[in-house]
């Protein structure tokens, strides 16, 4: 990953034309003009991992929600297949389709390395795991694909800025669905945020 197009703190939030669940072109500046924004980059829909965090996602986007945040899902497969894997795995989310991935590349998300997509301890661990309790294992990216894709997960304010720049350390590096929910230190992803934080 390209560390130095990495978006910050209260950074303006690039907005791009997306592609939603009817194939129709979708700005994602207008998804933060009236609710806060958790936009979700995913991987490909053959990593267990990417399965792994839309289920955390979808079953956290009640609470969400209530709290008045908006739930966005984004992947760089096409709309129809997008469509087709949130239908299953996160139906209420807002699916969004990047199949050119400009705004993967807007938000400093890039192909990571072997370490961060195949190599990581942590990596193993989790696909043994997910293989355990989920039945999820590993498997070839669909045509169009990219399993060197890293994700990232940002919070967006109704003022355009990056609440939240989340990027992976490697590819089972999930944001914990508390720290969308509730913030650092119980900050509230409604307000400016005026000072300075490191994650």
């Amino acid at each position: 990953m390209k560390k130095q197009t990495q978006l910050k703190f209260n950074d303006p939030a690039p907005d791009a034309q997306v592609f939603g669940r009817d194939g129709m072109p979708v700005q994602l500046a207008s998804l933060w003009e009236d609710k806060v924004l958790v936009l979700a980059f995913t991987r490909h829909f053959g990593c267990p991992q990417c399965k792994e965090m839309m289920d955390q996602l979808f079953d956290a986007n009640q609470a969400l929600t209530e709290r008045g945040l908006r739930l966005a899902i984004i992947s760089h497969a096409s709309a129809e297949s997008a469509k087709a894997f949130c239908d299953q795995r996160a139906p209420s989310a807002v699916c969004l389709a990047d199949p050119d991935r400009s705004a993967y590349h807007a938000y400093g998300l890039y192909q990571g390395s072997l370490w961060q997509t195949l190599l990581s301890p942590q990596i193993w661990r989790s696909n043994r795991k997910l293989a355990r309790t989920k039945g999820y294992k590993p498997e070839v990216p669909p045509t169009g694909q990219d399993a060197y894709q890293m994700s990232g997960t940002f919070i967006i304010g109704m003022d355009g800025r990056v609440r939240l720049p989340y990027y992976y350390e490697d590819i089972a590096d999930h944001p914990p669905v508390d720290l969308i929910l509730h913030g650092i230190m119980g900050a509230n992803w409604n307000k400016p945020f005026d000072g300075k934080a490191i994650l």
